[in-house]
């Protein structure tokens, strides 16, 4: 991967990153100075944040689906069973024949 080429024989979509990691990691000091380009090449590697900030975004997703839908039920049952019928006076049911 460090060699620059990638499938198609042009550089990789990472070499970018990885050399500024390399000048970074020739000049420093110590190398936890260089924690960042580091942690950018992993991340173009890897693309471990960008799919947990996915999985976020869809788990949030769908908890505002199923809330919205839960809230849309509560709407059309009162609709559904109208006004009267909420405040105890008509069963759910309907009229009893009796």
């Amino acid at each position: 991967m460090a060699s620059g080429y990638g499938y198609s024989g042009g550089t990789s979509r990472c070499h970018p990153y990885w050399m500024e990691f390399a000048k970074c990691y020739a000049s420093a000091d110590s190398p936890s100075q260089c924690s960042f380009q580091a942690e950018d090449y992993l991340e173009c590697l890897h693309h471990k944040k960008e799919i947990a900030r996915a999985r976020t975004i869809k788990a949030h997703f769908f908890q505002q689906q199923i809330h919205e839908n839960k809230e849309g039920r509560k709407v059309a049952d009162i609709v559904a069973d109208g006004v009267v019928g909420s405040v105890g006076l008509i069963p759910q049911g309907g009229p009893s024949k009796s």
